[in-house]
C-alpha cells in the first residue's frame, strides 16, 4: 500500500522524534537504543529502513548520531552504559585478582624459604649443642641473673 507525501512528512516528523529521545536517553522497558526500538517507537515498520526503502536516510542519520555520541564518551542508552561500566569493572577486578594470586605465591615462597631456613638453623644449633657437649675444654657460663629492684617508700 502507497502512502501519501503527507502521511510520509508526518512518518519523517514522528521518526526525527524518537530518534531525538533515544539519543536524549529515553529508552522504553525493553527497548535500546537501535533501529528496532525506533521503528517501534515511531510506529513505523522496521523493514523500511533498510535497502531502497523510503527511511533508510533516517536509518544513516540515526546510526551517525549514535555514533558520534559512543565516540564523545557519551552513551545514550542506560543500559549499553552499564554494560561498559561493569566491563570495565569486570577488568579491574581480574586485574586485582591476577596481583593478589601473584602476591599469595611470593609470599607462600617466602614462608617456605623461611620455614627451610629456620629449620637449617635449629639443626645447626642441635649438631653445635651436641659438639659442646662432647668436648670437655667449652665452660659454660652462669645462666644470667636476675635481680630485684626495690622500691622505697
Amino acid at each position: 500500500m502507497r502512502i501519501t507525501a503527507v502521511q510520509r512528512a508526518e512518518n519523517e516528523n514522528r521518526i526525527r522524534a524518537a530518534i531525538d529521545r533515544l539519543l536524549r536517553g529515553e529508552i522504553p522497558p525493553g527497548g535500546r537504543c537501535d533501529i528496532k526500538t525506533l521503528a517501534r517507537e515511531a510506529g513505523v515498520d522496521r523493514t523500511a529502513f533498510y535497502g531502497t526503502r523510503p527511511y533508510a536516510h533516517l536509518r544513516v542519520e540515526f546510526e551517525r548520531r549514535v555514533q558520534v555520541l559512543q565516540q564523545a564518551g557519551e552513551i545514550p542508552d542506560p543500559r549499553e552504559a552499564q554494560i561498559t561500566r561493569l566491563k570495565a569493572e569486570n577488568a579491574k577486578l581480574r586485574e586485582r585478582l591476577a596481583k593478589s594470586e601473584q602476591t599469595i605465591d611470593e609470599l607462600t615462597d617466602f614462608r617456605t624459604q623461611a620455614l627451610a631456613r629456620l629449620a637449617a638453623q635449629h639443626e645447626e644449633i642441635v649438631h653445635l649443642r651436641a659438639t659442646a657437649a662432647e668436648t670437655a675444654s667449652v665452660t659454660r657460663l652462669p645462666g644470667a641473673r636476675t635481680t630485684v629492684i626495690g622500691t622505697c617508700n
